[in-house]
């Protein structure tokens, strides 16, 4: 029941695929529950949520005992179970990590040592098995992991908010938490709403929501972009499902790849470039006092300090189509630069720590009435199930 005074008991800011899952998990848990999602964008999951390869991730990457590690393993199972139970299109393609020089191959083999300790079954293979699935694909080794899957994103966070209350055109500018024991919020169009507790699962933004409530997110949300391109139709059997190259270590970014999707369009990318705004799909929107914020950030300047050669060479793949049609034949050799077509982009908010390392995993903390999501990029789709009811546990034990 709604405590008198309050609009409702729960306010999540941020109409993404995490922000739904929460207000999802916080209704669940308790049905008489009054949970409002506030979405800036007339519509949700129009930036991270629906802008991404629709890959639902096994597992294979992440830090053994990590919270992706945990959440992407059991997200992904539930999530493709989700799909299936509200007729959203999915599949389960598998795919193939492929090393195609010879100083990949112990990176390979130690993550299909990292997949085994997170409970994801892999297979290591060679050439001639490669070619059983992709004949197209040159490699000297890959893993075969045959539980990743992929889904329409959006959809999900679609039938998400058809479960819950979301009000959209609702961008929020100013939040005050010294009302009695709740916080109040209030939206460009001037409305306020008061609520018992609140939920920052505002992704691109949350760094700015924090500081909104008088906290200190001790890290910088660094907007970088992924640029695709697409096959055309008439080459697009090329590949025939979901191909990675094997990521360097040292990124939180997979490489570009190769994703045969469920609409039959193969999809490459993304590269991770600078963003000039935190919605910046490309390189003509610009937004200045979000550049001179960054910009400002000691740990933008220190994490380009430690990999400038990386970031010459997205950025080079970023101007040059060339570049990228050349970075690409290294998994697809038969592909020419006439190949590729433009693809929308889409941005990824990745949290930057002081000293300029990127978060390595998710990140949520608490403070007075409020849960902050200040880390949460993929596989944050995948996991957004558990990452949704992990949330509203933290909110919950706050509430009476």
């Amino acid at each position: 029941m709604t405590l008198a005074g309050y609009e409702c008991d729960v306010l999540v800011i941020g109409g993404g695929i995490v922000g739904l899952a929460t207000a999802h998990a916080l209704r669940a848990a308790r049905p008489g529950l009054a949970v409002t999602v506030l979405e800036k964008e007339p519509a949700p999951a129009l930036h991270q949520t629906g802008r991404n390869s629709g890959v639902i991730h096994s597992g294979v990457y992440y830090r053994p005992g990590s919270r992706k590690a945990r959440f992407a393993v059991r997200g992904a199972a539930e999530l493709v179970t989700f799909c299936a139970e509200h007729g959203i299109p999915h599949g389960t393609p598998g795919k193939l990590i492929v090393a195609t020089e010879p100083e990949e191959l112990p990176r390979l083999h130690e993550l299909a040592q990292r997949a085994r300790r997170n409970g994801v079954p892999v297979r290591e293979l060679g050439p001639a098995q490669i070619a059983e699935y992709e004949p197209a694909v040159a490699g000297i080794a890959a893993l075969r992991v045959e539980t990743t899957a992929q889904c329409d994103f959006a959809a999900v966070a679609r039938e998400l908010a058809r479960l819950v209350r979301v009000r959209v055109n609702a961008e929020v500018v100013a939040i005050d938490r010294r009302v009695g024991r709740g916080v109040a919020v209030r939206t460009a169009c001037g409305e306020v709403l008061r609520a018992r507790a609140m939920v920052n699962c505002a992704g691109l933004h949350s760094d700015r929501i924090a500081r909104l409530t008088g906290d200190e997110p001790g890290l910088r949300i660094v907007p970088f972009r992924g640029e695709f391109y697409r096959l055309r139709p008439e080459r697009a059997s090329l590949v025939r499902g979901l191909v990675y190259p094997v990521p360097d270590p040292a990124f939180p970014f997979l490489g570009v790849h190769l994703t045969a999707g469920l609409d039959g369009e193969v999809r490459i990318g993304p590269n991770a470039v600078p963003s000039l705004a935190r919605e910046g799909y490309d390189w003509r929107t610009a937004r200045l006092r979000e550049l001179v914020d960054e910009l400002a950030y000691p740990g933008v300047w220190r994490l380009a300090r430690r990999h400038w050669r990386y970031g010459a060479r997205e950025l080079r793949r970023s101007w040059s189509k060339r570049a990228f049609t050349a970075g690409v034949r290294r998994l697809l050799p038969g592909i020419t630069e006439d190949d590729l077509l433009p693809s929308p982009a889409g941005v990824r908010a990745q949290a930057v720590l002081p000293d300029g390392t990127p978060a390595d995993d998710f990140e949520v903390t608490e403070a007075p009435h409020t849960v902050h999501v200040l880390n949460a990029p993929s596989p944050a789709a995948t996991a957004c199930l558990p990452i949704g009811r992990d949330i509203a546990r933290r909110l919950l034990s706050t509430l009476a």
